[in-house]
């Protein structure tokens, strides 16, 4: 039963959108703090190139099926089951920014520390799922804004080169930057990731806030009301579970192990709240930035629930099969032993 309620972070996710509701931040305040997001943005992809160890990427590279897998995944599957689904939807029961919402979660890259831990729990590659999820967000830096000038060009609604720049001078100069000092500062920052993972959620908290204080001072909630929420909690699910049914069953056709299947599983069908807050940031400035994120924030904690209970299971039947394998390897013994 706890498994199937929320977590600590999504919990004080709802409460910086309580906040933001009943007391949002404007004017020079509100620049001093988006001041100060930029700066925690940059700091956390800092952290996430400095931890990435150069033995495990190496390690992980060469299983590139794997790879184009997860990729394909992400950046293609995704997307095209986002557009039939918007597609499908009437406008009556979407509204144009939360449709939008839906777009941007599918091109967003997969996430690191949950897709790691999911595969190392139900018995997968976890050296491949490392390379695999830092590859996805690494080219995410470059592809999703690429996908979101494609889905969104058309109606005037895509990214600019200074906004491409942007994304890329936030998140992916400081990433570069970690990994070129990772030799000094990577053995510190593994042993002391629990109270560094602070700053990677204090810097979403905070930028989830200004998001949302701006989507209410312009009339948020007068917009998006319970049957919205409940659309979009249908979409998500809807999302979710034929991108897992997607995985297994493509996974399972082309022949890959079973340690394999489970790393494809896991980092194919999740999409990340960490790289995905700053990119709307920039993306959708000046825009209902708290509604685009809404569909982002709920499939967060739905991945988070469903993807439990999934890596748990994987992690019984493979104990389960451990069990039954010694089981059989004592019988033979045995067998042999009085034959002899």
């Amino acid at each position: 039963m706890t498994r199937l309620l929320p977590d600590r972070f999504v919990l004080l996710l709802i409460l910086c959108v309580a906040l933001a509701s009943i007391l949002p931040v404007t004017g020079r305040a509100a620049d001093a703090l988006h001041d100060l997001a930029m700066v925690a943005i940059a700091a956390v992809f800092f952290l996430h190139g400095g931890r990435l160890s150069r033995s495990t990427v190496i390690a992980g590279l060469t299983n590139w099926r794997l790879h184009i897998a997860v990729l394909a995944t992400t950046f293609m599957v995704f997307p095209l089951l986002g557009l039939a689904i918007t597609a499908l939807l009437p406008d009556s029961l979407m509204s144009p920014a939360l449709r939008m919402g839906v777009l941007f979660l599918c091109v967003l890259p997969s996430t690191v520390q949950s897709s790691i831990a999911f595969t190392a729990i139900a018995g997968g590659n976890v050296p491949a799922a490392v390379c695999s999820a830092s590859a996805s967000n690494i080219l995410g830096m470059f592809v999703t804004p690429l996908l979101v000038a494609v889905l969104f060009g058309a109606g005037g609604q895509g990214v600019s080169v200074d906004q491409v720049e942007a994304i890329l001078l936030q998140l992916l100069v400081p990433f570069i930057a970690g990994q070129i000092l990772e030799p000094w500062i990577g053995p510190w920052l593994r042993r002391h990731r629990k109270p560094l993972g602070l700053v990677d959620r204090g810097s979403i908290l905070l930028v989830v806030y200004l998001a949302f204080a701006g989507a209410v001072v312009s009339g948020f909630w007068q917009r998006i009301g319970a049957v919205d929420l409940a659309v979009m909690l249908a979409v998500d699910c809807l999302l979710l579970a034929l991108v897992l049914a997607i995985t297994m069953f493509m996974s399972a056709r082309l022949g890959f192990s079973r340690e394999d299947r489970i790393t494809i599983v896991f980092c194919g069908s999740k999409k990340t709240l960490a790289s995905g807050v700053p990119m709307a940031n920039v993306i959708f400035a000046g825009r209902d930035t708290g509604a685009i994120l809404m569909p982002l924030m709920l499939f967060h904690q739905i991945q988070l629930m469903v993807c439990a209970v999934l890596a748990r299971r994987y992690a019984r039947i493979t104990e389960a099969e451990a069990v039954a394998e010694a089981a059989a390897g004592g019988d033979a013994r045995a067998a042999g032993h009085n034959a002899a």
